[in-house]
């Protein structure tokens, strides 16, 4: 039987961290500021943001949230941005994905100061990561991952590691994370994706398998080398006629077959999804200064 990887519990550590630097911030009279953008009432958007905000308020932070209508035009909304990219009281800028169809997400991305991109999505920190320099931003979810592995304690330096999905936001800067030559990496990394052939062939050689593709339950038990570490990012909805929603949320890794057969692994929920938010505030700090 595996043993959990408790995100919640590394992200309340992370929490108490970000909350002692607020302090030493604020002591010297700046308060981070993390301004929120959403466009449009996705269901799932708001929530995210409504999670994001509390958070933020209870470790101190000034935060808003700013809503904008679903036909906001491309326009508007990089005019809003500049808005923000000019106002010293806001640090961090988080524009919300999805956005609705009429607005391209790589202009907007590219939009943000890349000061204030405490996302990690501008060209700018994007090209940062890939060259190993620490002073860009990491993007959010694969930065949460890589502290969970470092704080488990899970064997880094020469391991072999397959990442599923080739992501901008997650496959490809987890990749890069991990490859960099340095303390904490040094990792030898496949990608694999939907043109990759024999996927399971791939996955059974990783110590460490981080599943980051959007298909519900891919990864079987059978794909899995005992003993390995498991990363579950995935997040999908799927038909269960018992719910009373009619649905349940799953990752991309099939639990209750793969939890015997693994070392570490992360639940879904509490597994990666409270790190995600850890890493955003503890960018949006560093950001002011901190």
């Amino acid at each position: 039987m595996s043993t959990l990887i408790d995100g919640r519990a590394i992200a309340a550590q992370i929490h108490t961290e970000t909350a002692q630097r607020v302090a030493q911030l604020k002591s010297r009279g700046v308060t981070p500021g993390l301004i929120f953008i959403r466009v449009g009432e996705d269901p799932a958007s708001q929530v995210y943001v409504s999670m994001k905000e509390k958070r933020a308020a209870e470790l101190g932070f000034r935060s808003q949230t700013q809503v904008l209508p679903g036909d906001t035009t491309q326009a508007d909304l990089l005019r809003l941005i500049d808005g923000f990219n000019a106002d010293p009281q806001w640090h961090g800028i988080l524009v919300q994905a999805p956005l609705p169809r009429q607005i391209d997400s790589t202009v907007v991305f590219a939009h943000v100061a890349p000061h204030k991109d405490v996302d990690g999505f501008h060209p700018l920190n994007v090209g940062k990561l890939m060259l190993g320099d620490p002073s860009g931003f990491v993007p959010c979810t694969p930065g949460g991952i890589h502290e969970l592995l470092i704080r488990t304690g899970v064997p880094l330096d020469g391991a072999e590691v397959v990442v599923l999905g080739r992501g901008n936001i997650v496959g490809k800067p987890m990749a890069s994370i991990l490859l960099q030559k340095g303390k904490h990496a040094n990792c030898t990394v496949t990608v694999v994706h939907s043109a990759t052939r024999d996927i399971a062939a791939h996955c059974r050689r990783a110590d460490i398998l981080i599943a980051a593709l959007g298909s519900p339950e891919f990864v079987k038990a059978d794909m899995v080398r005992p003993g390995a570490t498991v990363i579950d990012v995935g997040v999908n909805r799927i038909p269960d006629p018992s719910a009373k929603s009619g649905s349940r949320l799953v990752g991309d890794v099939a639990f209750a077959d793969v939890q015997p057969k693994a070392g570490w692994i992360t639940p879904n929920p509490g597994g990666v999804g409270p790190m995600t938010i850890a890493m955003l505030l503890a960018n949006t700090v560093r950001a002011a200064g901190g």
